[in-house]
């Protein structure tokens, strides 16, 4: 099931057509619940880094979900796997940065910070504080690609516009492209556009796009000032194809119709008959995922979720 069929399915289920934004806001809302529900095997992938000399944090990776091992790298090449504890635990242990070795243990921590502003949503403290620089491997569940299809990603402005009034413009409808959906704030100083940032990346878009806005919606009038124009630079999932909607397309259809149906306020009856369907394809789909692909946990070091 790819992206057009999801969205064809779920209009024809319900029959009712939802904005763009809002199915798509429905689609990623049930991948999440699912993901973050099944630790699917097939689901993972190595992170290769370093971490600096008397530096003990570690950032993540930006599709992260959860840790399955983490390692740092001696300088004769030997594994050294880190063993999961509490900050508290490492604060207590380790209080100050002059305890300085290899790294034995880590612990999840918050969001890296930096003059106010968030590079990271998630980082690992390392303990001891690292005595020099090693090579670290990340093995872990990651949040594959959602199935939406074409969502802008990135713009490129090629076009300032002019005769604008200064100001910040929020939540602005982008026309033009192949897509549909998107919106974007767009920041205009000195008459022209400086900057604009994608707030909804919509559906459907194709690298080298041209979009623009309505000028009214960006400080111009009817009868003076022109609007800008940026081209698409880059759009995630061009294919419409995801993990989920190749190999669990029920869980995925019921998840978002779960979703959908809640949003409509839809009739009891029918939202508990979607909410059965999908705890029973989640079932399913938990029946592989934590069942048949998994093998001894105490030799193959993987987490065993009991099925029922």
């Amino acid at each position: 099931m790819n992206y057009a069929q999801l969205v064809t399915a779920v209009t024809d289920y319900t029959e009712n057509t939802v904005p763009t934004v809002d199915m798509n806001n429905f689609i990623r809302q049930a991948e999440q619940r699912i993901h973050n529900t099944i630790q699917f095997p097939s689901l993972r992938k190595n992170s290769l880094g370093v971490v600096s000399s008397t530096t003990p944090y570690l950032a993540s990776p930006g599709d992260f979900l959860s840790v399955y091992s983490l390692a740092v790298i001696d300088s004769s090449g030997n594994y050294n796997y880190l063993l999961n504890k509490d900050v508290n635990f490492l604060r207590e242990a380790y209080p100050t940065a002059s305890y300085q070795s290899l790294p034995q243990y880590y612990a999840l921590f918050g969001p890296t910070v930096s003059g106010g502003v968030i590079s990271n949503e998630l980082s690992f403290l390392l303990a001891p504080t690292p005595d020099q620089n090693y090579n670290v491997e990340l093995h872990y569940y990651y949040y594959p690609a959602s199935i939406v299809q074409g969502t802008m990603s990135n713009l490129v402005l090629t076009t300032l516009g002019s005769a604008l009034t200064s100001g910040t413009y929020f939540n602005v409808a982008l026309t033009g492209g192949s897509g549909n959906s998107a919106t974007a704030t767009v920041t205009v100083s000195g008459g022209i556009v400086t900057s604009i940032t994608i707030t909804e990346g919509g559906a459907y878009y194709i690298v080298g796009d041209v979009v623009s806005a309505a000028v009214t919606d960006i400080g111009g009038t009817s009868t003076s000032g022109v609007a800008f124009t940026a081209t698409v630079n880059s759009v995630t999932n061009s294919t419409g194809t995801s993990w989920l909607g190749d190999n669990y397309d029920s869980v995925l259809l019921y998840g978002t119709l779960v979703e959908a149906y809640t949003y409509m306020k839809g009739e009891t009856d029918m939202m508990t008959l979607y909410d059965a369907k999908y705890k029973e394809a989640l079932a399913q789909a938990k029946r592989l995922g934590d069942g048949l692909e998994r093998e001894d946990a105490y030799r193959s070091g993987q987490y065993r979720q009991a099925v029922t």
